[in-house]
């Protein structure tokens, strides 16, 4: 015999699909979402609490909580997304020397940032030192692979790629440059960021001797080097690791 209450089932097997799932669910969510960086743009990371974004979303605490449990899963949300569309854009990089394919990742990640700029600089505290959200804390690993590893490819794909460990040392350290330059972008306090640009300039002037000198017997070491100490200083790797990959 055919078992009753199918119109029950189907209200329990809506009940059970994950949040999230559904089209009202996403919008629920991409609204909370919008309304907490609204709120930590304009009063700072420490300064917003989550029942300042739920009074701000016309919702109760509880229902953030379902979607946004901390503000930690907030920023996690955040470089989760950011670092996504970056890593499809700079997928496309166009075939060329290390120095012009960097230059490319670098416009890219200011671009995909830049509708941004304001909430990230609201945390460029957490960015920089948080232990938690921070980008080298451990449990950002996944936001923070996905940019390195692009840059890293930036350099393993170029028509000059170096040989051996140097083409992914010299990735890393691009992506270091890349932060130093994403730090300056959104603390730059001159008209639509003009000094940023005037650094990207003056960064691509510096790429061609930089790219001409690599070719030059013992430059790789340097190069090997300078990430050893990228990966001991931001990343807390052992010094025995950092420097079996300066021998390889």
């Amino acid at each position: 015999m055919k078992k009753q209450g199918s119109a029950g089932d189907g209200e329990r097997r809506r009940r059970g699909r994950p949040r999230g799932a559904t089209e009202q669910g996403l919008e629920t969510r991409q609204h909370l979402y919008a309304t907490s960086l609204g709120l930590i743009a304009a009063r700072g990371f420490d300064e917003t609490t989550l029942r300042d974004i739920a009074k701000e979303a016309g919702v109760s605490v509880g229902l953030l909580y379902r979607y946004f449990p901390s503000k930690r899963a907030i920023v996690l949300a955040l470089y989760d997304e950011l670092s996504a569309r970056y890593a499809e854009r700079a997928a496309k990089l166009a075939p060329g020397p290390w120095r012009e394919r960097f230059l490319l990742a670098l416009g890219a990640s200011l671009e995909v940032l830049g509708p941004h700029r304001e909430p990230l600089k609201a945390l460029v505290p957490v960015l920089v030192g948080g232990q938690e959200e921070g980008l080298f804390a451990p449990g950002t690993a996944f936001s923070r692979l996905r940019v390195q590893g692009a840059f890293s490819e930036a350099v393993l794909g170029a028509t000059d790629a170096p040989r051996g460990s140097v083409a992914p040392a010299l990735g890393r350290v691009l992506y270091v440059v890349h932060l130093a330059v994403v730090l300056w972008w959104l603390l730059d306090k001159s008209p639509r960021q003009r000094a940023t640009d005037g650094l990207i300039r003056l960064l691509e002037r510096l790429l061609l001797p930089a790219s001409l000198a690599l070719r030059v017997p013992g430059a790789g070491a340097f190069v090997r080097t300078a990430d050893a100490l990228f990966r001991q200083g931001l990343l807390g790797e052992q010094e025995s690791a950092a420097e079996e990959e300066e021998a390889s």
